[in-house]
């Protein structure tokens, strides 16, 4: 016995349904602190110059931030994509290691 074939719809009959779109949503980017930690050696002419260069502070900035580090063990250089603050961390390092300071500097996620 053969069974009956079900009749297909022919390839240019219209189709329907329902279309679902997706849609993306954009996150911003995690944050990361640049934090410059206090020593006993580094000098604080050092440290501003550092701030100025780098970071872009100005000299009254650069002088507050760190003096805070001076005073509190650590200071805040900025807030910078993961990317940015890694460069400035690096950077931060190499030169302190040129001129032989033990400065040390390191990010967080915000």
């Amino acid at each position: 016995m053969t069974r009956p074939q079900t009749p297909h719809a022919p390839s240019d009959a219209p189709q329907t349904g329902v279309t679902v779109k997706t849609r993306l949503k954009t996150q911003r980017p995690a944050m990361y602190k640049v934090l410059l930690l206090n020593d006993d050696f580094t000098p604080m002419e050092f440290v501003v110059d550092i701030l100025m260069g780098i970071f872009g502070k100005s000299e009254p900035e650069a002088t507050d931030v760190m003096l805070h580090v001076h005073r509190k063990g650590v200071g805040l250089c900025g807030v910078f994509s993961f990317e940015v603050a890694e460069t400035k961390m690096t950077q931060v390092l190499q030169a302190a290691k040129v001129a032989q300071h033990p400065l040390k500097c390191v990010m967080e996620k915000e």
